[in-house]
C-alpha cells in the first residue's frame, strides 16, 4: 500500500536507528517497521519522531531493521484502515510486535 485515499503517501523504507529517527518529523502520523521484510508493527502517533525514538529501546521492536512513516492528521483512522488490510492479507493474524499487545 503507498497511500491511502485521502492522497498522503509512505515515505521510503528508511534505516531504523537513531540517526535516521532524529530527523523524522514531530508530527501525527502512522508507522510501519520491518524486518527481514515481515512487517513487526504498524502505530499510530501525535508526534512520529518521539515515538520512532521510544520504539528503538522496546521488546521485539527494536528488532526491526527499517521503517517507513506517513504523515497524516488522522493517524488512527489511517492505522485502522492499514491494520484491516494487513489482517486480511494475512489470514487474520496481526504483525508480530502486535500479536502480545
Amino acid at each position: 500500500m503507498n497511500s491511502t485515499e485521502s492522497g498522503e503517501s509512505w515515505s521510503q523504507w528508511i534505516d531504523f536507528d537513531k540517526s535516521n529517527v532524529s530527523s523524522i518529523p514531530e508530527c501525527a502520523g502512522v508507522f510501519g517497521m520491518h524486518a527481514s521484510m515481515k512487517i513487526l508493527f504498524i502505530g499510530s502517533t501525535q508526534n512520529l519522531r518521539n515515538s520512532l525514538l521510544e520504539s528503538l529501546s522496546t521488546s521485539c521492536i527494536d528488532k526491526a531493521k527499517r521503517f517507513r512513516y506517513m504523515i497524516t492528521e488522522s493517524p488512527d483512522e489511517v492505522k485502522a484502515q492499514i491494520l484491516k488490510e494487513y489482517i486480511e492479507k494475512h489470514d487474520g493474524k496481526l504483525p508480530l510486535c502486535m500479536e502480545r499487545i
